[in-house]
C-alpha cells in the first residue's frame, strides 16, 4: 500500500478502522479533537457508531458496554480528559474487557497547557484508578508508529482481555508524516464467547465488577495477575539505537526520544560511545532489554517531557538508581538538540 501524508490524530483514527474499530465514544479536548472529528466523519462510512458524549466519564463507560457486548472500541483524550475516565478505566480492568484509549498528552497538572508533555506516565503506567491492576501502555516516536501501535493495540487487547492505553503526546497528534495502513491480525486471536450478547444457547455471560467477599476478591486480583505475568512474558518491546558498543544510554521515549536520536549523532561524531534504549512499551517496562546491556553501560541518560516520573523504572531495570542522570523539560516545553549534547558531555565528561 502506497504511503500518504497525515496528521497524526487523523491517522489513528483510520488505523482504528482499518483494526476493525467500529465503536468510537469520546470527548473533544485540544491536542486530540482530530481523532473524533475524523471518525465522526469516517466511522459511518464502514457501518461503525460515533458518539460524542456529555462528558468524559459519560465516555468511558459507553466503552465499558461496547467492549462487554464484544465490540473493537476505542476513546480519546488529552491529560485532564483522561484523568475523568480513570475510574471507568478501572472498571473496564476488573471486568476484564479489551478496549483501546489514546492519550494525546499536554503539560500540567490540571487543566495546565495544550502544548505537548509526557507528565501523564505515572497516571498510565502505575494506574490511575484504585486497587490492583495494569493496562498495557504503548508508546509511539511517529506518526507510523503510532498507526501501528493502533492496531497491534486493538490484538493485544483482545488476546489477553486488557485495556491498551497508547500514550503519545500531543506533537505526535499534530504533526504530519507518511504513513502507510497494513493491518495483519496476530495468530492467537479468538472468537469472544465471553461477550454479552444475549441467552442465545440457554446459558447467559456476565459481565463481574463487584466481589463481596475478601476472599472471592484476592482470588480474583490473583487471577489478573496472571494473565499480567503473561503479558509482561511476551509484550516487552523497545528499540536499541547505536547500542553495540555504547558505554552510556539515553533512556527516552515518544517525542523526546528524536530529540535524543539527533543529539546522539553529534555526541557520536564527537567521539563519544553512546547510545539509546527507547521503551516502546512502557508497561510493561522493557526489563530484558535492560538486562542486555546492564554490564556494559556506565550511566543511563533519562530524557523525559516531565519532572522525572520514568526514572524510578529505569533505575529498577538496571539494578542502581545510582547509574541512573535525568534531565527533563515540562510544563508543554520539548527539550532542544542542543540541551540533550550538552547534558551528555557534562554526564560522560571525557569519555570517549
Amino acid at each position: 500500500m502506497a504511503k500518504v501524508l497525515m496528521k497524526g490524530n487523523e491517522a489513528v483514527g483510520k488505523a482504528a478502522i482499518e483494526a476493525g474499530c467500529r465503536y468510537f465514544f469520546g470527548y473533544p479536548i485540544t491536542p486530540q479533537s482530530e481523532v473524533p472529528e475524523y471518525l465522526s466523519n469516517e466511522l459511518p462510512k464502514v457501518g461503525g457508531t460515533f458518539v460524542q458524549a456529555e462528558s468524559e466519564v459519560a465516555a468511558i463507560n459507553m466503552v465499558y458496554g461496547a467492549a462487554a457486548a464484544g465490540a473493537r472500541v476505542l476513546t480519546s483524550s488529552s491529560s485532564p480528559g483522561l484523568a475523568l475516565k480513570q475510574e471507568g478505566i478501572g472498571y473496564i480492568s476488573n471486568a476484564s474487557l479489551p478496549a483501546v484509549i489514546i492519550n494525546m498528552m499536554r503539560g500540567g497538572p490540571g487543566l495546565g497547557t495544550i502544548q505537548p508533555g509526557q507528565a501523564d506516565y505515572n497516571q498510565s503506567v502505575k494506574g490511575g484508578s484504585n486497587g490492583d491492576y495494569h493496562n498495557v501502555v504503548l508508546a509511539p516516536a511517529s506518526v507510523q508508529e503510532a498507526v501501528d501501535m493502533i492496531m497491534e493495540g486493538f490484538d493485544i487487547a483482545d488476546i489477553y482481555r486488557i485495556p491498551v492505553i497508547i500514550l503519545a503526546d500531543g506533537l505526535i497528534g499534530q504533526m504530519m508524516e507518511p504513513v502507510e495502513f497494513n493491518y495483519v491480525p496476530r495468530a492467537g486471536l479468538k472468537e469472544k464467547d465471553w461477550a454479552l450478547r444475549g441467552n442465545r444457547t440457554g446459558e447467559r455471560n456476565v459481565c463481574k465488577n463487584l466481589v463481596i467477599d475478601p476472599d472471592d476478591c484476592e482470588a480474583w486480583n490473583h487471577d489478573h495477575f496472571k494473565t499480567y505475568v503473561e503479558v509482561e512474558a511476551n509484550e516487552q518491546a523497545w528499540e536499541e539505537f547505536m547500542m553495540d558498543d555504547a558505554e552510556y544510554a539515553f533512556v527516552s521515549y515518544g517525542t523526546a526520544s528524536r530529540v535524543v536520536r539527533t543529539a546522539i549523532g553529534y555526541l557520536r561524531a564527537a567521539g563519544y560511545k553512546v547510545g539509546m534504549l527507547r521503551p516502546k512499551t512502557l508497561w510493561p517496562f522493557p526489563q530484558k532489554g535492560f538486562d542486555k546491556f546492564n554490564d556494559q553501560i556506565k550511566m543511563y541518560l533519562d530524557v523525559e517531557m516531565s519532572m522525572g516520573q520514568m526514572v524510578p523504572d529505569v533505575a529498577y531495570a538496571c539494578n542502581d538508581k545510582n547509574k541512573v542522570v535525568f534531565h527533563g523539560r515540562t510544563g508543554g516545553n520539548v527539550p532542544s538538540v542542543d540541551e540533550i549534547v550538552e547534558f551528555g558531555k557534562e554526564i560522560m565528561g571525557g569519555d570517549k
